[in-house]
Order: structure tokens, then C-alpha cells, then sequence
């Protein structure tokens, strides 16, 4: 079996009632052993996935971030990662890959945990984000940064103009496709992924080039 292959079961992993292991202790503590199990296998394959990513995408990125599947106190509610060139690991810009119980999507978005300490300011990210050339990304969709990981997204060949209007002056758009719980058994996951982030470069590119 392909170990770097995704699969439904790797999105069935997040439909478990707890997630806190404060909670599994107090409602099911017989289970704890199983889901710690379940998640270390599919955090592998997930790691498995994203270090072949890195490997074909090669020059000039920086090794991927890849969060772990625990924080110590709780197993997560998804796989997240993501990637940067190493020209710009000091700005809040990502490449971002997000594995849950939905879907797998890679987008493009604004890391908001190291905004504070990015080098490039929001207003460069934004500003690429309204300038993006629509006709090349008809396939992709648009959603906002506080819009929920479960929502569904207008794509970009059919949104309505509100949908590329931001909502506040913090407010930041993502740009991304989706591969859905039912299609990554037909897909090779490293392959679609590498193929997205490379669309993805010259407006990856754009953010870092803006001039204000």
C-alpha cells in the first residue's frame, strides 16, 4: 500500500465524539489506547505525504511545518502544514495544506498565529489577493479567512463579486481547491498537491512583490 496515499479513511479518522483527552478519560477512557493508535498511523501517512510534497517541489522552499497530531492535552481536529520559500520564512504568507473529516484542500492564505511578526504587512497580501487573474484559477475557490473549514466556497468561475470583498480591515481572502473525502480514493494525493501549489506560486509570488 502506498503509504503517502490519502485516503476517506484518513478524514474518518476526525469523526470521533472527543477530543480532549480529559474528556475520552471521564466518557471513554477504554478507547483512548485505539484513537491514540489510529491517529499516530494517519499522522504518519499524513507525513509521509507532505515530506514527498517537499521533495518534488525541491528549490527555493524551506522544510515544511508540519504541526504534530497532539498538543499534549488533546489529539487535533485536523492535519495541518504548510510551506514557504526560504526567501520568505520571515512573513506570515503560507502555502497551506489541511487535511479534515471533509476534505483535503491546499490554499493559499494569511498565517494569522505569526502575523504579528511577519515582515510583509497584511495590506501586500490583500492587495495581491484583489489583483489575482481570475481566468487562471476557474477550477479554484475563494473564501475568507474566518469563514469556517467545513463551509462550502464559491469558485472562482461563478462567485459573485461580494465574495472577493473584504470584510473588515483584518479580514483576508484564501484562495484553494479541494480534493473531498470521496475523491481521495481516486486520487494520488502528493501528485494533486504539488500541482496546486505550483498554480499557486505566481500568486505566492505577487504577495511578496507588492508594492504599496
Amino acid at each position: 500500500m502506498n503509504q503517502s496515499k490519502l485516503t476517506s479513511q484518513s478524514c474518518d479518522l476526525f469523526n470521533i465524539p472527543f477530543f480532549q483527552f480529559a474528556q475520552m478519560k471521564k466518557f471513554c477512557p477504554q478507547d483512548i489506547p485505539r484513537i491514540k493508535a489510529d491517529y499516530k498511523a494517519h499522522w504518519d501517512r499524513w507525513k509521509a505525504t507532505i515530506l514527498q510534497v517537499a521533495a518534488e517541489l525541491g528549490t527555493p522552499f524551506s522544510k515544511p511545518h508540519i504541526e504534530s497530531w497532539t498538543n499534549g492535552w488533546q489529539v487535533r481536529a485536523h492535519f495541518f502544514a504548510y510551506f514557504k520559500y526560504q526567501t520568505h520564512a520571515d512573513t506570515a504568507v503560507i502555502l497551506s495544506l489541511l487535511l479534515n473529516r471533509r476534505r483535503l484542500t491546499a490554499s493559499l492564505e494569511w498565517h494569522e498565529y505569526r502575523a504579528a511578526r511577519s515582515t510583509l504587512p497584511l495590506a501586500c497580501y490583500q492587495q495581491a489577493l484583489a489583483d489575482f487573474p481570475h481566468a487562471e484559477f476557474a477550477d479554484f475557490q475563494i473564501w475568507h479567512g474566518s469563514d469556517s473549514e467545513y463551509a462550502d466556497y464559491p469558485a472562482i468561475a461563478t462567485a459573485p463579486p461580494e465574495a472577493f470583498a473584504l470584510r473588515s480591515p483584518q479580514d483576508f481572502l484564501c484562495l484553494g481547491r479541494h480534493l473531498e473525502r470521496d475523491q481521495l480514493e481516486q486520487a494520488d494525493s502528493a501528485t494533486w498537491l504539488v500541482e496546486t501549489l505550483h498554480r499557486l506560486l505566481p500568486v505566492y509570488e505577487a504577495c511578496h512583490n507588492v508594492r504599496l
